[in-house]
């Protein structure tokens, strides 16, 4: 972090700590995610906010290495408790937290104590991939789909959701409506906004999607969103799950990933002479994700949980296939209605769920995106059905591919990817990969259930 940038972080942390005493804010929640998936935080007074944007608080580096059951494996780099980060809160990403009354909420980023970008730093990995794209002349914009589970777990062990269905249904929607307007009050008073908001098709479920931001900007609103439907759950007395799977045998939650590249104030989905209308660079940046979604899928879907979810004909999307508005291809092109395409026009990774670091899963989906671009790669044929209606001799035929159906088998394809290894760089990649092997030998030979109880509460 240059002197110019110092200096301008602590007088904007100056500021609000002048300023946010005065709307009943007494402390901030500095948050990073790890490689498990894990949201963890460090707290401070708002009175030290210019202290602490200026020299950070401390953070082992062993949660680089924590996984799921807060259990810690080890990379070349990062082995035991030796070592120190410094968490420094970004000012300009502050919101005050609507559910949580007296909190103000700042992602972070991980810095050595000598002042430099910590290698294995998720959020600025995704800061270097968009920086990456802005020196290409794009600019990116990415909005997710959060899916979640609202219920309780009785003594015994019982699930009760808080609803049974209809999916989508006016009902359930009756039925839930002093908490979804909770919920909606509180993203807007976040500065998050909402696009849409309603009962999704599985038990308990909801979903809700964002508007688009930049790189960065996506994955932050991704955290603050999941914080603050926990904390509006909670005062309803509900509970919530963010696992890829809730009840083994039941749809589960994605994390679907929407994104546009832009140039010149264009959308380069709309208003070329590619496959509906995308630009050739649309075209290849669409097509960079397709070719690397077999290693994306170890980062976007990540724990043992995310392939209980990827089953076919449950749109999860795991065949490695592109369509318009097909919902069964791993990647979908949202064209959107005649005369909105020019703004609407996006690309959605279906095969990601929220286990996933949200930095990480942006990231890297850059990182593939800019390959294609670079590579000038084209997409193949459209997929304009459900891949799983095929025999296997037709689909090969076609060159569509099974996405990985194991954990093991998405890191192994993630070790084969130049792309990938050189984007993230040997700290983080080592200790992604690390925690990602240990959750697969941990949870090797578990039944589904245990699998499920075992992630269920830990997201």
């Amino acid at each position: 972090m240059g002197p110019e940038e110092i200096t301008r972080r602590e007088q904007l942390a100056r500021e609000l700590a002048e300023r946010l005493p005065g709307q009943g804010v007494r402390s901030l929640a500095m948050t990073v995610v790890d490689n498990g998936g894990i949201t963890r935080v460090k707290t401070v007074p708002v009175s030290l906010f210019e202290r602490t944007a200026r020299f950070g608080v401390g953070l082992t580096p062993v949660f680089e290495v924590g996984m799921v059951n807060d259990y810690f494996t080890s990379s070349p780099e990062i082995n035991g408790p030796a070592g120190d980060l410094r968490l420094l809160p970004d000012p300009s990403a502050v919101r005050v937290l609507a559910a949580q009354p007296g909190w103000a909420w700042a992602p972070a980023d991980k810095y050595t104590q000598e002042g430099e970008v910590w290698g294995a730093c998720q959020r600025s990995f995704t800061r270097r991939m968009a920086e990456r794209a802005a020196d290409m002349g794009f600019d990116l914009r990415f909005g997710t789909e959060v899916e979640w589970y609202y219920g309780r777990q009785e003594e015994d062990g019982t699930l009760v959701p808080i609803h049974e269905g209809p999916g989508y249904s006016m009902g359930v929607l009756a039925q839930i409506s002093d908490l979804a307007r909770d919920l909606v009050v509180a993203f807007e008073e976040e500065g998050v906004g909402v696009d849409q908001f309603h009962p999704e098709y599985a038990l308990g479920q909801l979903e809700i999607s964002l508007p688009p931001h930049d790189p960065v900007g996506a994955a932050d609103t991704n955290v603050l969103v999941r914080s603050t439907i926990r904390a509006v759950g909670l005062r309803h007395g509900w509970r919530t799950s963010f696992s890829p799977v809730v009840i083994p045998g039941h749809v589960g939650n994605g994390g679907h990933l929407h994104m546009s590249v832009w140039q010149d104030g264009a959308n380069l989905f709309s208003g070329g002479n590619g496959p509906h209308g995308m630009t050739e660079i649309g075209e290849s940046f669409a097509a960079g994700i397709l070719a690397e979604l077999p290693a994306l899928v170890a980062v976007g879907s990540p724990s043992v949980a995310s392939y209980l979810r990827l089953v076919p004909s449950h749109w999860a999307g795991v065949y490695a296939c592109w369509g318009r508005e097909n919902r069964e291809a791993a990647l979908r092109f949202v064209t959107g209605m005649v005369g909105s395409r020019e703004s609407a026009a996006n690309l959605e990774v279906k095969c990601f769920d929220l286990s996933a670091n949200p930095y990480l899963a942006i990231g890297a989906t850059i990182a593939a995106g800019l390959e294609g671009v670079e590579r000038k790669l084209r997409l193949p044929a459209e997929f304009v059905d459900d891949p799983a209606t095929h025999s296997p001799e037709e689909l090969e035929s076609m060159g569509v591919h099974r996405l990985p159906s194991s954990l093991a088998d998405a890191v192994s394809n993630l070790e084969r990817s130049d792309v990938l290894v050189e984007a993230m760089g040997p700290t983080l990649f080592n200790s992604f990969t690390a925690v990602r092997k240990g959750e697969s030998e941990t949870f090797a030979g578990k039944d589904p259930e245990e699998i499920a109880a075992a992630h269920r509460w830990r997201y």
